[in-house]
């Protein structure tokens, strides 16, 4: 299990689901760092600041304005030096052949937005319990979405 600070990135271009994600983490764990970006273009210059140190977890949104969740997770996964940060998809849709293309495309999970505070505390509690295990993909495609 990981006791240090845990450095997460949530890429969400909604105001109301970021900050929910972010009361969400600070009810389950004390020992969250999230950094949050209302864009993908912000995001990866973040990442690309070789002086910072990488996130434990990138959570991204599939719809965002400028470059969306789909294209940020192909940028990421080009570069070599991101190959071990799990990026965990967190969007509103549930399609399953899109489901199946991120799953090829690297993404490590895939979390429908949950309906509910209580079942995005219960989601974050399963992302965590994954980051913990360094469980990465091993379940396949059965456990790549995250159900609550």
């Amino acid at each position: 299990m990981n006791t240090g600070m845990r450095r997460i990135f949530l890429a969400d271009d909604d105001d109301d689901d970021r900050q929910l994600f972010q009361e969400a983490l600070a009810k389950i764990s004390d020992f969250v760092n999230i950094i949050t970006f209302d864009n993908g273009v912000s995001l990866i210059d973040q990442l690309l600041k070789t002086h910072e140190k990488l996130p434990d977890a990138i959570f991204l949104d599939l719809n965002m304005p400028l470059m969306n969740g789909e294209e940020c997770l192909a940028d990421i996964r080009n570069e070599s030096i991101f190959a071990q940060v799990p990026i965990i998809i967190y969007s509103t849709s549930l399609d399953r052949a899109k489901v199946e293309y991120l799953y090829e495309k690297g993404a490590n999970r895939y979390l429908q937005k949950p309906s509910s505070f209580a079942h995005l505390k219960s989601a974050l509690e399963k992302c965590l319990g994954y980051l913990d295990n360094n469980t990465g993909k091993d379940g396949g495609i059965l456990d790549f979405v995250i159900k609550y």
